[in-house]
């Protein structure tokens, strides 16, 4: 059933668009949303657009309101529908410290995201990101973690 919803919305996307540049994102919203150490978040973004077959890569850090702190690396997909909405799903590893917050169960994490944007006439993007990490049961402990992130993208040509 999955594989039918992924093939489904890979019919419907578009092609990326050769003309989008580099991107610099902001994001505020809320760490740990599905849990009872939820707390605030903030983070910034770097997307190339360059292109590795048919992912981009990028790179950002994170920080929480209980000075948690992930620094992450990974590659990104666009996908259009129509000339606005884009949906872009992402995968990152990264090293994570707890601070005062949640213990997530060792340093190394692994993030898989997907974001929602509308493309405004300069190319920014005003969107909403999903995401997930957790480490892949590598530790003794792996409770992971949810995020909800409003994200502004600004083009950087």
């Amino acid at each position: 059933m999955r594989l039918a919803w992924v093939l489904l919305v890979l019919a419907l996307a578009g092609p990326a668009r050769a003309d989008d540049p580099d991107f610099l994102a902001f994001g505020a919203g809320g760490f740990d949303v599905n849990d009872d150490e939820s707390t605030f978040q903030g983070r910034i973004e770097y997307r190339s657009d360059h292109r590795l077959l048919i992912v981009r890569p990028m790179a950002g850090v994170m920080a929480t309101g209980d000075a948690g702190f992930y620094g992450y690396g990974g590659v990104l997909l666009d996908l259009f529908f129509g000339r606005r909405w884009v949906m872009t799903p992402s995968f990152a590893v990264g090293g994570y410290v707890e601070g005062g917050g949640k213990d997530l169960g060792g340093i190394l994490e692994f993030r898989s995201a997907i974001e929602i944007a509308y493309r405004l006439d300069n190319r920014a993007r005003l969107g909403l990101a999903f995401d997930h990490i957790s480490n892949a049961s590598l530790y003794d402990e792996n409770p992971g973690t949810e995020s909800l992130v409003l994200i502004y993208a600004i083009p950087l040509d």
